[in-house]
């Protein structure tokens, strides 16, 4: 079978222990001279919304998108060390990644709110950035909504890799963001359990299948070959 597998990141692949909002509040430093009143807020949204909203709640203009883009992108190659020591690959995320990517047929890459240099930051400071095509993903400098990315996505899986713009597509994450991103471009969606949603409310925003985590490689094998979710 055919089959685009996307992963979201931060609190689905790994843990990022604070870093990520250390990144967002460095890089709104550097660019005003001044740190956030309050921290960034993400869960499951995209940088390029991340940053709008640190702007506006603290009564600023925002620079335009490549300036702020190169912030980002500094503020987390600085932070690699750190995430590295302070951050982890979640349970089972090695093991499945190792098993999506040797599939005949199978595209697996990431659909995340991170810009495509912090989401290389994030995957190889635990060594999971080879086991991903990340020339194919969807990242937060692609579009300002989630949603928005699966087409992103799809374009460039038909692009790089030949394979029909029409395959089934299925998202992996931790957030309602990452269920509603699924169920309004008609794709599957696997939610987990291993960020600060719980199953019920993950469950609630209309995702058919909720993990405690990614520990269970051949489960879940089973559950993207039946793609969840799709009609």
């Amino acid at each position: 079978m055919q089959l685009i597998v996307l992963w979201d990141i931060d609190h689905t692949l790994i843990e990022n222990a604070g870093v990520s909002k250390e990144i967002y509040a460095a890089a709104f430093t550097a660019l005003t001279g001044a740190p956030p009143a309050v921290p960034a807020s993400t869960e499951g949204r995209t940088d390029r919304l991340i940053m709008r909203d640190m702007f506006r709640r603290h009564d600023l203009p925002e620079p335009h998108w490549p300036i702020v883009d190169a912030a980002l992108a500094r503020a987390g190659e600085e932070r690699s060390g750190e995430l590295r020591q302070r951050g982890r690959a979640l349970p089972g995320v090695l093991d499945v990644l190792k098993a999506t990517s040797v599939q005949a047929g199978w595209v697996s890459s990431v659909l995340t709110g991170n810009i495509a240099a912090n989401a290389r930051v994030k995957l190889a400071a635990f060594d999971l950035d080879p086991l991903l095509d990340l020339a194919v993903g969807a990242f937060g400098a692609d579009a300002e909504q989630r949603r928005d990315l699966v087409a992103v996505a799809r374009q460039r899986v038909h692009r790089h890799c030949g394979l029909p713009a029409d395959i089934p597509v299925v998202l992996v994450g931790d957030t309602p963001r990452d269920v509603e991103a699924a169920l309004a471009t008609g794709s599957g969606i696997i939610a987990v359990a291993t960020g600060i949603h719980g199953e019920a409310e993950l469950k609630a925003a209309g995702a058919p299948v909720v993990l405690p985590d990614l520990s269970d490689t051949a489960g879940l094998l089973a559950l993207l070959e039946n793609v969840p979710g799709r009609p």
